[in-house]
């Protein structure tokens, strides 16, 4: 292994097809959000922040942002309501939280922090989850609060390919973010609005812990983004770190192994940081929107 960077950073705004339409000349737009959540992250990390809170006010920032689907930009189920997921681990203990089908929390990655913090507990669901955050005092809105004029229209055209049989798109938006502290300690959070057009509950990777999150000192942190029923059938996350500390692979090659032999074209993206500080930020889609940065001076974000 290489010496150990003392601080690192990766974070993405999903994965999927990227069409004109849905970039519509915001590039810069795009760009502009990904620079101020990564930089947020730097400078938390240069000061001395720990991964943990760092990966948890990165997936915050983007959560505000109504141009990623988590948060304010969150897509309508088939109902048209929104269900939002969220989970962080840290990698000294393991330590984990989640919640899924949530419509009134703002933030949902900070309930999962609550989760982890202030409960035995991994994952809380909707009512249960939504009692858990008026007891904890998260912040809670009126659930008019995620809806953008871009998420209503996209369920209307989901809805349409649904009634002429068509197949449904597969977009970008869900947000993630991996982080190595000056401590060594290694943290992951993600955070999603789920499927466009989404029913009866459905629940992706983001709030399964070892499918789109995952976060081990001894290996690496992971966050993932895609079809997220491909990533839970594979246990992507986990499976990154259990290749690296049972299979000898590099945190490079356990990323692209993943993403590239196991997932199938178009399935989505994994972004991790392993011990040493080394980032991969791999996808198998059109399109991730991402970021990465380090003490060694690296600052960069893309889009294809």
């Amino acid at each position: 292994m290489s010496e150990r960077l003392e601080w690192a950073i990766a974070l993405h705004g999903g994965a999927g097809s990227l069409s004109e339409e849905r970039l519509a000349g915001r590039e810069p737009q795009f760009v502009a959000s990904l620079e101020r959540a990564l930089r947020l992250g730097v400078d938390m990390l240069y000061g001395g922040a720990s991964s943990l809170d760092t990966v948890e006010a990165v997936v915050r920032e983007l959560e505000d942002d109504p141009l990623f689907n988590a948060g304010k930009g969150s897509v309508y189920t088939h109902d048209g309501t929104h269900q939002l997921d969220a989970s962080i681990m840290e990698g000294r203990a393991l330590r984990c939280g989640a919640v899924a089908a949530v419509s009134t929390v703002k933030n949902p990655v900070t309930l999962a922090r609550r989760v982890m913090d202030q409960t035995p507990h991994v994952l809380l669901v909707a009512d249960g989850a939504e009692a858990f955050a008026r007891s904890a005092g998260v912040e809670l809105v009126d659930p008019v609060y995620f809806h953008t004029r871009e998420r209503r229209e996209e369920l209307e055209r989901e809805r349409a390919k649904e009634a002429a049989g068509a197949a449904a798109t597969s977009g970008l938006g869900t947000v993630g973010a991996v982080a190595l502290d000056r401590a060594g300690d290694l943290a992951a959070a993600t955070s999603t609005g789920g499927r466009t057009n989404k029913r009866f509950g459905r629940v992706g990777d983001v709030p399964v812990i070892g499918a789109g999150t995952y976060a081990d000192n001894r290996t690496c942190a992971v966050s993932g983004t895609g079809k997220g029923e491909e990533l839970i059938r594979h246990a992507a996350a986990a499976s990154v770190s259990a290749r690296i500390e049972h299979g000898g692979r590099t945190v490079g090659q356990a990323v692209r192994e993943v993403v590239r032999d196991v997932l199938e074209p178009g399935d989505g993206g994994l972004i991790a940081v392993g011990a040493d500080g080394t980032l991969v930020l791999e996808f198998n889609t059109t399109a991730m929107f991402r970021g990465a940065a380090d003490s060694a001076g690296r600052f960069e974000v893309a889009i294809r």
